[in-house]
């Protein structure tokens, strides 16, 4: 049995179930082929040779075939023929029974036949002409009419169709799973394919390099060998030489000799053999002088005299290494470590684990970074941190959208290329404080200042009198120091000592060295001092920086509390902010001065316009990568932290703080691991920053 499937299907309600049956019509292939697309007079097949359907007049269809059998056999009148089904008389065209016109609809048929696939109605064993039916809810074949079988009542929320029909649909699924699946595995293989071939160019590349690195080896070792065998006849050339002049005087002596004593026996008189005795007693002695080799035949080779050979070889046995990785990039992981600020650097960390996902211990990946700004390239650098972590750093100068392509081995990683959107504006890391007299609340904070000794960080609560101390790393409060120089709510300006924190009053005109305990080790006066607002120390703590606002300059105070230089010259403006190094002394007021040690003015950086704002605390950084300046700048009403390089005044930070912006910045003290500490005045709070 067959089933046609180009006939449409129908959805019947029966009574005596209660699920939903979607039916299909079926009818006998064979029947159907027989009745309507088999010739009735040569039951053969219709088709689109011989077997032409043709259409008569009278409405019946006869293959090609048998009408030109019955036209030739027609004898009375050639014209006309019966049809062979009903009678009736034919009227033949004049191109003959040819000419016949098709029978399309009996065309359609096989066409349409032609495209539809006979599937086999899968039937009940029990129940002979019973097709069997699929529930799709349960997923389970059963039959209707097997009252103890599986869905005897069928709830009514189940969805049930003919079983060919489910067969039909999981064949179509079962092929485009395959198809898709055939296509992954075809892109698989070109990647593994792929992988074989920049393998074969990374193998011979390695056999290139082993070559180019040993015959360079070669080199140098022919070299010495070459150098030595040199040195050794260089050596016995001069031994020869001199050996072979010995040899000349003593054959010339030996002639000499010869010839005193030729005729000497023919000699008779008495004073001439007695001179010639005496110049041979002469030449006896030179002959005795010659008598020993003035150079000696010592050659030899000495490769033991040091251990260069052993070194050698110890060399040799660790010279050169084949490098093998088993990251997995498929399975690698990014993450973003720090904030998306513009003109703060952005870090992003590369986490590589092998095919089985267990983390990697060591580095020297081939990893390459890519990264866009507004589809805009971006410069980065890749660092290898050895650890099977890889830092991938930028610093965006915009907002934005930025994205980061990371690639191991040239395939990117999993979660590459990484998005990320570029704020405008820096948020702080930490809000601490409010305003009040309580023991975490404050009231204008205008200093700050931390002691990396002590591990804490000292808040000049202006207006409650006092100086606030908390734990450098949780910002955890731990004790207030009161003292008389702190006083009178006038003290603007803080810095820590050697032994305690010093603070300035600029209504008193003091400078009041406190003990973090509270009690005063020295107070500094002079008469030199105007309206000093605030004070640095420098790294031993015993020198001191004083802006004076009144005299527009700055006082460097010696360690016996002596004014030593005046900086300015009167030509300051309001400063906003001091830092004091061994060579250096930083003035924050319209711009940031660095003047050396002698006073002199070395450079101006990022000036403010005259009359649109100012600086609000400076600092400086030391860092393997040189020396920078750390301030906070106030521009029209909108603050900004940057970093500049103290030598070229070159920006190499800059951020707004516009998010939960500062009221107003009266000082910063830099913290660990790129982190400043704000002291917003008008906020009377601390707010804690990145800047790097």
């Amino acid at each position: 049995m067959y089933c046609c499937s180009f006939l449409s299907r129908l959805g019947v309600g029966m009574a005596s179930m209660s699920s939903t049956l979607v039916e299909t019509v079926s009818i006998n292939y064979e029947d159907f082929n027989e009745s309507f697309l088999t010739c009735g007079t040569c039951l053969c097949t219709y088709d689109g040779g011989e077997h032409t359907p043709k259409l008569l007049q009278c409405s019946h269809t006869v293959c090609l075939h048998c009408l030109t059998r019955i036209a030739a056999s027609q004898t009375r009148d050639a014209g006309s023929f019966r049809c062979p089904i009903c009678r009736e008389l034919i009227t033949i065209p004049r191109g003959g029974v040819q000419a016949l016109p098709p029978s399309f609809l009996v065309n359609q048929l096989l066409d349409l036949m032609a495209r539809q696939r006979r599937e086999v109605i899968p039937q009940c064993s029990s129940h002979p002409g019973r097709e069997l039916l699929f529930c799709e809810t349960c997923d389970c074949v059963f039959c209707r009419h097997c009252a103890d079988g599986p869905h005897s009542d069928t709830p009514c929320d189940h969805t049930v169709v003919p079983f060919s029909i489910a067969l039909k649909r999981m064949s179509e699924i079962l092929l485009y799973r395959a198809n898709e699946c055939l296509s992954k595995l075809g892109s698989a293989r070109d990647a593994v394919a792929s992988e074989l071939r920049r393998l074969e160019a990374a193998a011979t590349a390695a056999d290139d390099a082993i070559d180019r690195h040993f015959n360079e080896l070669k080199a140098a070792l022919d070299k010495r060998h070459s150098e030595l065998k040199s040195a050794a006849s260089a050596a016995a050339t001069h031994k020869r030489k001199l050996l072979e002049e010995q040899l000349k005087l003593i054959d010339a002596e030996k002639t000499k000799v010869e010839a005193e004593c030729s005729g000497l026996q023919q000699q008779v008189e008495v004073r001439e053999v007695s001179s010639r005795a005496a110049a041979l007693g002469a030449r006896l002695g030179d002959a005795a002088a010659l008598a020993e080799p003035r150079e000696n035949a010592f050659l030899a080779v000495d490769f033991a005299h040091n251990d260069a050979q052993q070194r050698f070889a110890e060399a040799l046995a660790e010279l050169g290494r084949v490098r093998t990785s088993t990251t997995f990039p498929g399975l690698c992981t990014l993450q973003l470590e720090s904030g998306c600020v513009c003109g703060l650097e952005v870090s992003v960390i590369l986490r590589t684990v092998d095919y089985h996902g267990e983390a990697r211990s060591t580095g020297g990946d081939p990893v390459s970074a890519a990264a866009t700004l507004d589809d805009a390239p971006l410069p980065c650098t890749v660092t290898d941190l050895d650890s099977g972590h890889y830092r991938i750093t930028l610093r965006p100068w915009a907002p934005g959208a930025l994205t980061v392509l990371v690639l191991v081995f040239s395939r990117p990683v999993r979660e590459s290329p990484l998005r990320a959107d570029v704020a405008a504006a820096a948020a702080p890391l930490l809000l601490w404080g409010a305003r009040g007299a309580g023991k975490e609340q404050l009231s204008q904070p205008v200093a700050v200042a931390r002691c990396p000794k002590r591990r804490e960080i000292y808040v000049l609560d202006a207006g409650n009198s006092r100086v606030m101390v908390l734990d450098e790393e949780t910002f955890a409060f731990k004790s207030h120091i009161v003292n008389e120089g702190l006083a009178g709510r006038s003290c603007t300006g803080i810095a820590v000592t050697a032994d305690g924190i010093v603070a300035v009053n600029w209504r008193t005109r003091t400078l009041t060295e406190v003990s973090v305990e509270g009690s005063t080790l020295r107070t500094i006066k002079s008469d030199r001092l105007v309206e000093p607002v605030c004070v640095a120390c420098d790294p031993n703590g015993r020198r001191l920086a004083v802006g004076d606002n009144g005299a527009r300059c700055v006082f460097v105070f010696d360690a016996r509390g002596v004014i030593e230089r005046e900086v300015g010259g009167g030509s300051l403006g309001l400063v906003g902010g001091l830092a004091l190094a061994g060579d250096v002394l930083v003035v924050a007021d319209a711009a940031v001065r660095v003047y050396d040690n002698s006073g002199a003015l070395q450079a101006t950086l990022a000036p403010v316009p005259k009359g649109r704002g100012g600086y609000g605390g400076v600092a400086l950084e030391e860092s393997e990568s040189g020396r920078h300046i750390v301030c906070i700048r106030s521009a029209r009403g909108r603050p900004a932290l940057l970093v500049l390089e103290a030598n070229g005044g070159r920006i190499l930070a800059a951020c707004e703080l516009a998010d939960k912006k500062p009221r107003r910045v009266a000082g910063l003290t830099l913290l660990p691991n790129k982190r400043v500490l704000l002291a917003d005045l008008a906020g009377n709070c601390l707010r804690l920053h990145t800047y790097w």
